[in-house]
Order: C-alpha cells, then sequence, then structure tokens
C-alpha cells in the first residue's frame, strides 16, 4: 500500500512538473511511478493472490426474493420513474444509492457463505421414533471476516427431468439450525434433537447454508454435498403385542427349560401354562388332580429368536411385516436387558450363541435394513430351525400353521405374522 501510494504521488507530481516546465523532472517521477507499480505486480500480487481463497468464486448460490425484496424492488422501480420523468439529479442520486444496496446486499451475502464448513455428528445407535443428540458445527476458515445470520438446511435432491424416477433415501435433518454469528478462525457448535419416525437408512446427500443477512431482499442459500448416512434401528419400546404375548412367552420358556434337565426336582399341581408333556399321570390318578414333573435346570436361560423373512408383497403384508421387525428388535432388546444367552438366524443371516449383549446390535441392524423375500422353491426356511432341538425357539413367521415342520413345535413359540392385529 505504501509503495502503491508513492507511486500514485510520484505521477500528480510528474502531471503538475508537465505544467510548470520541468520536463525532464517530470519524465523521471512517471518513470519512477511506473517502475514501483511494477513492482508491486510482480512481487507484491502474486504473494497476496496465492494467501487469498478464491473458492467462493465457484460457489453455487440460489437466489429467492422474499417479500421486503419485492417490496424494495417496487420502491426502486417507482424512483427510476420519477427521475426518468422529472429529470431531477437528487431523484438520480437516490435511485443509485437504491442499486448500490442491492450490489451490497448480493456482494456481503456472497462473503458471509464463503469459507465455511459444515460437520454433522451422529450418534452411533439411534433408534426409531425415540429422540437422538446430534451435533452441528460450522467452521469459519475466513482469516477476517465473520459470518452473521446462518442456516443449516436440508436441500433436496434435483429429480431427473426424464427417465424414470429415482428411489431416494430419507434425509436426515428434519429442519433448520440457526447460527446467528460464527466468529473468524472459530468453530461454532449446536445440539440439535433429532427424531426417526421410522426404521431405515437415512442419507443426506445435500446440505444448504442459507441467510438473508444483510438486509433480507433475497434468500440465498449455497448448496454443500454431503455424505452422512445414518442407520436407523427399528423401535425396541414394548408394543401391544408384545405386553400380550409376553406372559405366555415366559411361562413356555420356563416350562421348556425345567424339562430339559435329566434329574428329577420335584411334582407340583399343574397351571395353565405348563406342557402337557410334563403330566405325570400316575400321580395325577392318586391325587384327583393334575400333576406335573420338575426337573433340576442344567444351565442358564438360553433362547434362540427366529424370524422369517418371506412374505406377500400386498401392502397389508408390508405393514404386517413391520410389525413383525418392530415385534423382534423388541424381544431381542427384551433378552438384552435380562442378560439372557441369545442366538439369532434369519434368511442369509445368523449370530452365534453367546451372551445377547454382544450381538444385540448386530441383530437390530440386520433389523433395520431387512425386507420381505419371496417363497423359493426348495427347502424353507424354517426347515433350518430343526437341527437345533436343545435349545428353546421363539419364531416370527408368516407360514400357515400346517406348513411347520413337526420337529419345531415341541421346542418353538411361534408369532404368526398374519394374526397380529392391524
Amino acid at each position: 500500500m505504501l509503495a502503491l501510494a508513492a507511486a500514485l504521488f510520484l505521477a500528480l507530481y510528474s502531471g503538475a512538473a508537465v505544467e510548470g516546465g520541468h520536463l525532464v523532472v517530470a519524465a523521471l517521477a512517471a518513470l519512477t511511478a511506473l517502475v514501483l507499480a511494477g513492482w508491486v505486480a510482480l512481487t507484491i500480487v502474486p504473494v497476496l493472490a496465492r494467501r487469498t481463497p478464491l473458492r467462493w468464486l465457484t460457489y453455487q448460490i440460489d437466489y429467492k426474493l422474499t417479500r421486503e425484496g419485492g417490496v424494495y424492488l417496487v420502491g426502486i422501480f417507482v424512483v427510476a420513474l420519477a427521475a426518468l420523468n422529472t429529470g431531477n439529479n437528487l431523484l438520480f442520486m437516490v435511485l443509485a444509492c437504491l442499486l448500490a444496496g442491492v450490489l451490497v446486499s448480493g456482494l456481503l451475502s456472497r462473503q458471509v457463505l464463503s469459507g465455511i464448513d459444515v460437520h454433522l455428528t451422529l450418534p452411533e445407535h439411534i433408534f426409531a421414533e425415540r429422540a437422538v443428540m446430534a451435533i452441528a458445527e460450522l467452521q469459519n476458515t475466513k482469516q477476517i471476516m465473520p459470518s452473521f445470520s446462518i442456516s443449516l438446511v436440508s436441500e433436496e435432491r434435483p429429480k431427473p427431468k426424464k427417465g424414470p424416477q429415482m428411489h431416494f433415501a430419507p434425509r436426515i435433518l428434519d429442519r433448520p439450525i440457526y447460527f446467528p454469528h460464527i466468529p473468524h478462525q472459530q468453530t461454532v457448535r449446536q445440539d440439535v434433537e433429532l427424531t426417526f419416525p421410522r426404521r431405515g437408512i437415512y442419507r443426506q446427500d445435500i446440505l444448504g447454508l442459507r441467510t438473508k443477512f444483510p438486509f433480507g431482499f433475497l434468500q440465498k442459500t449455497r448448496q454443500i454435498g454431503s455424505e452422512i448416512e445414518a442407520l436407523v434401528y427399528p423401535a425396541v419400546h414394548p408394543t401391544e403385542e408384545f405386553y400380550e404375548i409376553l406372559p405366555l412367552l415366559s411361562g413356555e420358556l420356563e416350562s421348556f427349560q425345567r424339562g430339559r434337565g435329566n434329574d428329577l426336582y420335584g411334582i407340583r399341581d399343574y397351571v395353565f401354562n405348563d406342557s402337557a408333556r410334563h403330566v405325570d399321570w400316575k400321580a395325577s390318578a392318586r391325587t384327583g388332580a393334575l400333576q406335573v414333573r420338575e426337573y433340576a435346570r442344567e444351565d442358564e436361560r438360553r433362547v434362540m429368536l427366529a424370524f422369517d423373512p418371506y412374505m406377500g408383497a400386498t401392502r397389508e403384508d408390508e405393514k404386517q411385516f413391520e410389525r413383525a421387525v418392530t415385534l423382534c428388535a423388541g424381544l431381542a432388546w427384551h433378552f438384552y436387558e435380562i442378560n439372557s444367552v441369545l442366538e439369532f438366524r434369519s434368511a442369509g443371516f445368523a449370530t452365534p450363541r453367546v451372551t445377547a449383549g454382544e450381538i444385540i446390535y448386530d441383530i437390530l441392524r440386520y433389523l433395520a435394513s431387512v425386507t420381505p423375500l419371496k417363497q423359493q422353491p426348495g427347502r424353507s426356511f424354517l426347515d433350518t430351525l430343526v437341527d437345533a432341538p436343545d435349545i428353546f425357539k421363539i419364531v416370527l413367521t408368516n407360514q400357515q400353521r400346517g406348513s411347520i415342520p413337526t420337529g419345531l413345535w415341541n421346542s418353538s413359540y411361534f408369532l404368526f405374522v398374519s394374526s397380529m392385529q392391524s
């Protein structure tokens, strides 16, 4: 700046010297000014250019006229008509100021939206219908200028004008996040509460930085590419079906486990949830009331949870499938909470028989993205469960009762998807 100021002074001095008749002095002054300007252009300007980020020149910014901006443009039009009709210089000055306001608004808003990096951090485990806390970060990388009044918004991917319409995953960000001030060379964070209505994969392909700064005449939005993806587990809160089957399920499970030992533990009166295969008919004949045998348990509670994904293709079948997935996730979470030994099986997916805490999130990840399958000819999924008679099985299936393999009835509890309430 000093060199350019000196060059300007010498250029003005050379003009004054010419008017005074000092041609030699004027020539030297003009030559010196030219050398100083050339030196600045060749040495200082390239250094400054390398230090100046020019990415903001390539930003794609969408403009939308606001209601205030429409009123402002109407005012400009009225002043322009008045200035042209009257030729009043004051009106031309007012018109120039109004037009300059539009120019200044565009430049400032572009400057505000430039140099901002966006980060959206999601929790590791996300459940449907349960609020989670995410962290939105805006980092201002500009050297000097702060940014004001920016909203982080979700932008939609443009639909193709021709060809088949593609199916896009639901978006993650469902409402704007407002940042009033982002100082230069600093990062501002905000906690945002997100709720995902259903299971599945959510993607945020495009984010947007939106502002009306400084005057609110235009709404400017800068689009930012994003690769954020969230896998949402099914809801694990107990459903009506869960409360209905849990007492029956607990009775069947206890009955199966008491009967797996070889040592007789005792004989007691029959209760409604006991299995008929444990009835002691001799003791019942002596006492005149049903009596059942109890055997000593050999190990801790163990259970296999099996999910049969073969369903129909109607809309009602899809609704039943979603209810079955939710119920299966709730059951898996229940056995995780009571620290059971759990094994999970489904078509193309299986886990080892370990403590439920070791595999619960593997199960939930599978249930988050599972889709109905079409039954193929040959051996069914239920046939593969017969090879595990030593463990109690809870099977969710859409198959008819007559198609269930005989070997599964004595060691399994079946939940038929088709009989679930809508």
